[in-house]
Order: structure tokens, then C-alpha cells, then sequence
């Protein structure tokens, strides 16, 4: 077995441990083990089909049999399997010849042996067991460690709901918000993600060499194949598709693949903001006992958690948004483009999971500085320029903007320049106190009700 420090890539290198979680869905093992998942279910809703007379029902006993022959699939069976394809070049064919071996002294299957992979080309049982390896990466890993980096961001909105923090538009001081607020629009943000990820129906097909069941209704012309096949499809939790060519044509994968590509897109803003927040000091960073941060600074503790997570989107969503143009696209009825595509599915999901790990990891550490932020609102008077001009337009005073602009832009404001201005305004007393009494820290709007609700 290849040492970590000689894997190629770095998913089985340096984050092999990371990557672990979607090891039983995207290894090669894994995907021989839906391969066989899907030839066993296929033989087992053929042999419970009473009126395809030459199979029968298997008993209890076989049907359990089968069940354990995939819950207890393991490396061995894998590598027996991968020793077989060896000679045949073929990797769909290896399983069919080792099920058949394996089986063959159970009496009940052997009157039945030739109905393994039945009427079946090699893509119907390849687009279920990719079908199956994704949503259950995506049900069972990608979407669970989605909803924790939410939570964890909402506990964060909620806590720091009434924290006030001067905003930045094209990098300039902006209205203020507050910390909470701006935390719950990524909570939002993901919420809806998270929504559009999960509401992707994972497409499958079971209809032979060209999407017609040729050799089905040749076998059993009278036969309901279609309705027979749906069946079979819903019941492995996928939706049927009727329509397709010898594959089926991965629309639904791309779908999946722009949905998690969005979702990484969310991310990477998340993360580039909270770099920013970090070097404008608006957070600290938890210490770890003996890490370092720079090789010659000792004084540096960088965001290296934010770091590691941009770049992994960057793979991610490379390999991602390749698939998701690639896969639907195949010559005529069948070519073999897709398939040496879709094996890096493992990756895009792999970098992603990465990427959401280390964000994860980086939020953990983070230490809101609430000093640091009121030193950085008392410095920038001038953003309740907005708030002066309303006021003013309400009551009538003419070129509020216009005065505004004359005193405020490109400058610094001091309180007491603000407060003169104020005061020499033609607004009633209620106006002017109110405009007085406002400071950068307390303009914030509805953004503390805003970040609590959500």
C-alpha cells in the first residue's frame, strides 16, 4: 500500500484523514460495491416478478443471503473482482463473472445464474451505481457538515447580533451594520443552498443498449418493461428517467454539481470576508499551543483556515463546473467521454469537503475584538451623513445631498463639526435631537432584529 507522503494526490496524501468521510462513497471499492449493490437488486426484482416464469422468488434465507453478500462486501471481494477485469477489460463484466462464481452453489440462484445482469448493458448498471454514490455522498456527508457550518454561523448572528461594525463598500466606510447582521446573510445565503442541493432529483435509467429494451421485449415481448423498470429505479430512492440513449445523459449530476459549485461560491465570499475582518482586527484568532505562524515572524498568527478553504474551492469548483458542462455532452448515442470524467467526481466532492472543514476549523477559532470595531465607528463620523440627509429631505431644507457632499466627501468628519452642522439646520427641535443623539455605533438599523431572526 502507497505511503501518504508518495500518494499522487493530495486527497490520499496530506488531507487523506479529511477526506475520509466520502471514502465509502467515491473509492474505486466503493464504486465496484454499488456496482454490485445494483446487480443483485436488479436479479432480486426479477426473481420477485411472478410473471417472468423462469426465475422464481427466492426464499428468505437467499434473500439474506444477498443482502449480506453486499453489507459485508470488503477489499478481498473488490480485489477478486479488479483481478477478474484484469483479464476481461471489462470492469462491468468482472462483477457479473465473480456474482455468478460466488453464487453459483446457493441452489436457489443457480436456476437463476443467467439472469444476473440480464437485458442489462453495462451503463444501466454504471449510471445507478454513480446515481447511488452521489446522493448518498450528498445525504450522508456533504449536506450534514453544510447544515453544521450554518448552525455554527447562526449561533454567531445571534451572538453577536447587537455588536455594531462600521461597513465597507468598495472598501470605503460605509452606513454602519453589525457584526450578527452581517453573518446572518451568509446564514440565509446557505439555508437556500442548502435547500437547492438537497431538492436535486438524482436521475437513473434501466433500458438496455440504446434506451429502447430491445433485449427486454425480444426475451418477453408481452411484457411491461417500462413500468416494470420504473419500478425498480424509484425503489433504489432515484428518479426514473424514460427517456434516454444508451447512458443516461447526467443532466440531473450537473444540476447537483452547479448546485455544490454555488454553494462553494457562497463560501469563498464567507471566507475572503472573515480574512478581511481578521486583518482590519475585528477578530482575533484563538491560539494553539505550539503552532507557529511564520517561519522568521514569531509574532504572526495568520488565517490560514480561510486560506486553505479558497483554495480548495478553487479546485473544486474547477473540477465541478467541468463536469457539469462535460457530462451532459455525448456524440450520438454513446462515447466514452464521460466516463473518465465522472471517476473525478470523489475529487470535486473531496476538495469541496476540504474547503468546508477548513472554514469550519477557522470559525472555531475566531474572537470578535468589539474594541477594536467601536475605535474604527468613533473614527468615521462622517457615515451619519446619510442618516443628516434624510432628515433633511423630509423636512423640506433644499440640496441636502449637495450640502452634505460639500462638507463630508473625501474627508473626515469630527462629532463636533457634524454636531455644528446639525445645529445650524433649519429642522424642528425633535429633528435635531434626534440627529444629536446618533452616533455611528447606534445607526444600524433594523440590522439586531434582522440577525436574531434568522
Amino acid at each position: 500500500m502507497p505511503s501518504p507522503l508518495t500518494a499522487l494526490s493530495p486527497l490520499d496524501g496530506r488531507y487523506a484523514r479529511s477526506a475520509d468521510p466520502l471514502r465509502p462513497c467515491f473509492s474505486e471499492l466503493a464504486l465496484i460495491r454499488y456496482r454490485v449493490r445494483v446487480e443483485l437488486a436488479w436479479l432480486r426484482a426479477l426473481a420477485a416478478e411472478k410473471a417472468l416464469a423462469e426465475i422464481r422468488p427466492f426464499s428468505k434465507a437467499t434473500l439474506a443471503a444477498l443482502g449480506r453478500l453486499v453489507a459485508s462486501f470488503g477489499e478481498k471481494d473488490g480485489e477478486a473482482i479488479k483481478a477478474i477485469e484484469a483479464r476481461t477489460n471489462h470492469d462491468v463484466k468482472a462483477i457479473e463473472y465473480w456474482l455468478k462464481a460466488k453464487l453459483a452453489k446457493n441452489r436457489e440462484v443457480q436456476k437463476a445464474l443467467e439472469f444476473i445482469h440480464f437485458a442489462a448493458t453495462s451503463e444501466d448498471i454504471n449510471n445507478l451505481a454513480y446515481a447511488l454514490m452521489l446522493k448518498e455522498a450528498r445525504d450522508e456527508v456533504m449536506l450534514p457538515r453544510l447544515e453544521r457550518i450554518t448552525a455554527t454561523l447562526r449561533d454567531m448572528a445571534h451572538r453577536h447580533a447587537k455588536q455594531p461594525m462600521l461597513s465597507r463598500t468598495h472598501g470605503q466606510p460605509a452606513s454602519p451594520t453589525t457584526l450578527g447582521k452581517e453573518l446572518a446573510n451568509v446564514v440565509h445565503r446557505l439555508q437556500r443552498a442548502r435547500a437547492r442541493m438537497a431538492a436535486v432529483p438524482i436521475l437513473g435509467k434501466m433500458n438496455g443498449a440504446t434506451g429502447n429494451y430491445h433485449a427486454h421485449t425480444v426475451a418477453y415481448p408481452k411484457f411491461d418493461w417500462e413500468r416494470f423498470c420504473r419500478r425498480f429505479v424509484e425503489g433504489l430512492g432515484l428518479e426514473f428517467n424514460p427517456y434516454t440513449t444508451q447512458i443516461e445523459p447526467h443532466d440531473s449530476y450537473a444540476e447537483l454539481f452547479d448546485a455544490l459549485a454555488r454553494t462553494n461560491a457562497i463560501l469563498l465570499d464567507l471566507d475572503r470576508d472573515l480574512w478581511g475582518y481578521i486583518s482590519l482586527g475585528y477578530f482575533r484568532q484563538k491560539l494553539k499551543a505550539g503552532e507557529v505562524g511564520s517561519s522568521t515572524m514569531p509574532h504572526k498568527v495568520n488565517p490560514i483556515d480561510f486560506e486553505n478553504s479558497e483554495g480548495n474551492i478553487g479546485v473544486a469548483n474547477a473540477l465541478l463546473r467541468h463536469l457539469s458542462e462535460k457530462l451532459p455532452v455525448s456524440r450520438w448515442q454513446r462515447d466514452l467521454s464521460d466516463s473518465t470524467a465522472l471517476r473525478n467526481a470523489g475529487n470535486a466532492f473531496g476538495h469541496t469537503l476540504l474547503a468546508w472543514a477548513a472554514c469550519e476549523r477557522g470559525l472555531a477559532k475566531l474572537e470578535a475584538d468589539p474594541a477594536r470595531m467601536a475605535t474604527d465607528l468613533d473614527a468615521n463620523w462622517e457615515v451619519l451623513t446619510e442618516a443628516v440627509q434624510q432628515v433633511m429631505r423630509r423636512h423640506g431644507v433644499p440640496e441636502a445631498y449637495e450640502k452634505l457632499k460639500a462638507l463630508s466627501r473625501g474627508k473626515r468628519l469630527e462629532r463636533r463639526q457634524l454636531a455644528a452642522f446639525i445645529r445650524a439646520l433649519p429642522l424642528p427641535a425633535e429633528a435635531k435631537k434626534r440627529l444629536l443623539a446618533l452616533t455611528p455605533a447606534s445607526y444600524t438599523g433594523l440590522a439586531a432584529s434582522l440577525a436574531k431572526r434568522i
